[in-house]
């Protein structure tokens, strides 16, 4: 009877245990799925957040033109921009010793002022022309707004003028113009913009146009009582040096020419002019936006593109100085283009013994404005240079004060905007006593110690500057506390996750504590209790700060990260009292262990900008792995050598330049590797027999074959897909029209072999194969060089991947053989695979290095190679942009399926649940987030913008990204079945 009841009791057991483990695993993939789906929203929302801390716009409206108390020195402003013309090659003289602008040099020797503006990066040509005559630095929001004519609507020295007369490009000219009710304008159709041509003929063009502006109002007298008036500004935007330069290079004699061309255009505007009004009171600037490199290209911080020349004279302008050391007043100081202050002038540009006068391009908009009496564009962050303007000592310093105020009015207006919707306003320091200094100022110049007046208003419009960043900045650091906090919340519930389902340390911790007292559970619904509280308050404070709708999903998805986090203390707790008993090796190796997982991801940070840095990596690992396994089984394996081989050759790939030369050999070569790589594992996966060390990945042949031929017809697709690479590629370069049966057996060899690795036999290295061979011809069609070589290499590197965890395994095995039963017994999941451990985090973190040598083994995004489209006339041959980009993008994918079918090869192999391996893995990306999220770049180039934005959105995407690869590459790797059965006899091999 005792019998039959044990017998019954242990039925009755096993239906509860199954039961408890269906209830389980029904728990676990609903909390997977909301954990899933909390994860993309999370991400989707703080990548959002770079727009609000890092590009949101400076400029405020509302305030007030301070209106100058100064007698204008001139009644008419001409202002000529020289688009692209760089500093050295406009004051350098030429191979037989002549300047190249003799004019304009006359004037700097005899009529005016000198020096080089210095433009702050992007230098393009419309930042460079935003910040001439706006007077600031390029809103950095419009780069979110997209390339429209005028993203941010804000004011200039154009919208301060009675009237204004420009002429030039159709991209530039209409920016400050279209909307300008006061000005007369007109560019010339884009058409004329040729490359193939020398284009200092719309330099030609502009002035033409003012000149017959001119003459025509000889015969029109509302046109000659507008030329008549003052506060006139008259614009020439001159693009020849840009279009040659970018056509010719700025060391081609077009483009050196085309100096000559602008020189001669602002001589005779100058005579013009004068010759048109007879009255001395017009004042003329020179300069340009940006300059060019010497490959033809501009945008970044060199200082090819950052130093322009500035030539101003006429009226209002002093004359020329010789140098002496009392103009060196600024030194130790720094340009916006990270340039210090006092550089010596290069000798050859012969003007060492005049005074050069060097500003911030910013600065030329308050000069402007200055010299022609009208009030300084009010978002104008520029100071106003001294060194250039001619007045008495009364009226300068009014000038300066009025410049002064205008940069205070737009402190004060950002800072009433902001305590107008701050509950608890911190205001700016420094210039809480503005009103005071501005009295002393007033009672200074009353008492015409006009010296002192000058340095306390300059003094009191650096502080306004510092100001204005204090205001931009202002919610920095609640918004950064809180994206990190939201973060590391993520993280801690990731890790929370996988310890809660994928390791012992769970059911260890609860061996060790008696049942989970009934408080324990009052108290978790305490901290949701107080979190919604925490929630509401927030959002309410939020609310009545009138903070954009996007600050409360930020707040709200922190703290309910958090909310759930300390929802889980008595977890943790018992965590830090597990651990705290455990013996002090234990907690070393878990330091170790986070300490080479933070080093491994700051490498692929910087691998980023660094891909040489694989280089290094690969080696060296060639290097330590094999030394490890020489150690650890019979050389006679040649395990080790392939280790070491195969990561030698993929490290050559990232010393490669990212811009891949055509080279049909190599594609060719490339399939022949690879028939020849499909062809040695097919022998190895039969001929293994005995060798423990691949005992679980190989087929060994004891069963029959379902398709014994599938080998033959995929390398017959590789060498078939070899053959129309040439042939397709011949058609192109004899400008010869492909013909359609070719690009139809090109669509046919690359969607049948993709489908042919799902009819291979289930064992791991037979589906690998199979799944290697199958990708290989649609990315050997895509491929135009060196990286059909990458494919094989990556391959190879992932099989030294797989054999060195299978050897891990088997080590491992050869060490707990006699115990093993008992500790499978408890180490193992409901669905059978074993628990996570420490030393398992070695996966997540190789997946992530081999994950991005996929990326950067053959470039990136931003790089030629990647999109080198005449890989895809192989395919398609009219222009189709969507079917074009689906088709190099799914180029790139490939790489990225590789390594996540050995992941999933190598999850199988170890027995290790891959969902708790994919979210070590977003806990690894989500490391490196946090470190771009700080990389976030609001100056410079907008590729160094756009790179830093490109690389922080990659790695927010991964969460996605990753899981729907994944999803894809389960369909040819969910069948794969590893052996498990032990060799009969334990004799060494």
């Amino acid at each position: 009877m005792r019998s039959a009841d044990g017998i019954l009791g242990t039925r009755a057991g096993a239906g509860r245990a199954a039961a408890d483990v269906a209830r389980r695993r029904k728990w676990l993939k609903r909390r997977e799925i909301w954990l899933v789906i909390l994860g993309v929203i999370l991400h989707a929302v703080y990548m959002l957040s770079i727009f609000d801390i890092y590009f949101k716009t400076p400029i405020v409206h509302g305030m007030d033109p301070v209106q100058p108390r100064f007698t204008a020195p001139a009644k008419r402003l001409v202002l000529l921009v020289a688009d692209g013309l760089r500093a050295d090659k406009f004051f350098e003289p030429d191979v037989e010793g002549y300047y190249r602008a003799p004019f304009l040099r006359s004037v700097i020797r005899n009529q005016g002022r000198w020096g080089v503006s210095h433009a702050r990066p992007p230098t393009e040509s419309r930042p460079g022309h935003v910040a001439i005559i706006a007077g600031f630095y390029e809103d950095p929001s419009a780069v979110t707004k997209g390339w429209k004519a005028n993203p941010v609507e804000f004011d200039s020295v154009f919208n301060q003028s009675r009237h204004t007369f420009s002429y030039g490009s159709p991209d530039i000219v209409p920016i400050f113009c279209s909307a300008l009710p006061h000005s007369t304008w007109k560019s010339y159709p884009h058409e004329f913009e040729d490359f193939a041509t020398d284009a200092s003929f719309l330099d030609e063009w502009s002035f033409d146009q003012f000149q017959s502006l001119l003459n025509r109002s000889n015969e029109d007298p509302k046109l000659k009582e507008l030329l008549l008036q003052d506060k006139l500004v008259i614009f020439l935007h001159l693009l020849g040096c840009d279009s040659n330069g970018h056509a010719h290079r700025p060391f081609s004699s077009i483009y050196l020419n085309n100096v000559k061309v602008v020189d001669r255009i602002a001589e005779r505007m100058y005579a013009l002019l004068e010759d048109y009004y007879k009255d001395n009171r017009t004042a003329y600037i020179f300069t340009a936006d940006h300059g060019m490199s010497d490959k033809g290209s501009h945008g970044d911080g060199h200082p090819t593109n950052t130093d322009t020349p500035l030539v101003a004279w006429g009226a209002g302008v002093k004359y020329p100085r010789p140098v002496s050391e009392s103009t060196h007043s600024d030194h130790g100081l720094r340009f916006v283009d990270e340039h210090e202050h006092d550089t010596p002038t290069p000798v050859e540009w012969g003007l060492s013994g005049i005074e050069r006068v060097d500003v911030n391009q910013a600065d030329i908009a308050p000069l402007m404005s200055t010299l022609v009496g009208i009030p300084c564009p009010v978002n104008s962050v520029g100071n106003l240079p001294l060194g250039y303007i001619s007045m008495i000592k009364a009226e300068e310093v009014e000038a300066v004060l009025a410049n002064t105020k205008q940069i205070l009015t737009q402190f004060l207006r950002k800072s009433q905007l902001k305590q107008s919707s701050s509950l608890d306003f911190k205001p700016f320091g420094p210039l809480a006593n503005h009103s005071a200094l501005l009295e002393q100022i007033e009672s200074l110049i009353s008492i015409k110690d006009y010296e002192a007046a000058v340095k306390l208003s300059e003094d009191l419009r650096s502080l306004a500057l510092q100001g204005l960043h204090y205001f931009q900045t202002y919610d920095w650091l609640m918004l950064m506390t809180m994206i990190t906090l939201g973060y590391i919340g993520w993280m801690l519930y990731i890790i929370l996750h996988v310890l809660q389902s994928y390791t012992s340390l769970a059911r260890d911790i609860m061996k060790m504590q008696p049942a989970v007292p009934q408080k324990h559970t009052s108290g978790k619904k305490t901290v949701y209790l107080l979190g919604f509280l925490v929630m509401g308050i927030t959002s309410l404070l939020l609310i009545v700060e009138h903070s954009p709708p996007l600050y409360h999903s930020y707040i709200a998805m922190t703290v309910f990260l958090w909310t759930n986090i300390l929802g889980e203390y008595r977890f943790i707790q018992l965590i830090w009292k597990y651990l705290s008993e455990r013996k002090s090796k234990t907690v070393t190796t878990l330091i170790a262990v986070f300490s080479v997982s933070i080093v491994v991801l700051e490498l692929l940070v910087h691998s980023f900008t660094e891909r040489k840095l694989y280089t290094w990596c690969f080696l060296t690992v060639g290097i330590v792995a094999p030394v490890y396994l020489f150690n650890k089984i019979p050389w006679r394996s040649w395990i080790p050598v392939f280790v070491c081989a195969t990561c030698w050759c993929l490290s050559v790939f990232t010393l490669m330049p990212a811009e891949i030369p055509d080279n049909t050999e190599l594609v060719i070569t490339s399939g022949v590797l690879i028939v020849i790589m499909g062809a040695a594992a097919r022998w190895l996966d039969f001929h293994s027999e005995g060798n423990k060390y691949w005992m679980n990945i190989c087929f060994h042949g004891k069963e029959k074959l379902k398709f014994p031929m599938l080998f033959y017809i995929q390398a017959l697709f590789v060498g078939l897909s070899s053959i129309m690479v040439p042939l397709s590629t011949s058609h192109r370069t004899e400008k010869q029209e492909l013909h359609t049966w070719h690009q139809l057996i090109n669509w046919l060899i690359a969607g049948f072999s993709m489908i042919l690795p799902l009819f291979s036999e289930n064992g791991l290295l037979s589906r690998l194969t199979s799944i290697f061979l199958g990708f290989a011809p649609t990315f050997l069609l895509l491929s135009i060089g060196y990286e059909a070589l990458f494919y094989g290499a990556l391959s190879l590197v992932l099989m030294s991947w797989i054999i060195f965890e299978n050897t891990l395994l088997q080590l491992t095995k050869a060490k707990k053989m006699s115990s093993a039963t008992n500790m499978d017994a408890n180490t193992k999941l409901e669905n059978g695979d074993r628990f996570l451990q420490l030393s398992d985090m070695r996966i997540p973190l190789t997946f992530m290095v081999l994950f991005n040598v996929a990326f950067f083994g053959t470039g990136n995004f931003a790089s030629i190679a990647s999109f080198e489209i005449s890989s895809v006339y192989r395919f398609i041959t009219v222009f189709s942009p969507f079917l074009m980009a689906a088709l190099l993008i799914f180029k790139l994918f490939i790489p990225f399926m590789l390594v996540i079918c050995a992941f999933s090869a190598i999850t199988k192999l170890l027995r290790i649940p891959r969902l708790g391996c994919y979210f070590l893995v977003i806990l690894c990306s989500d490391v490196m987030t946090i470190h771009f999220f700080f990389l976030v770049r609001n100056t410079g180039s907008w590729m160094e913008i756009g790179n830093s934005i490109s690389h922080f959105g990659i790695m927010s995407a991964q969460v996605v990204f990753v899981l729907l690869l994944f999803a894809i590459t389960n369909i040819y790797t969910r069948g794969i079945q590893v052996r498990t059965g032990r060799p009969s006899s334990q004799k060494e091999v």
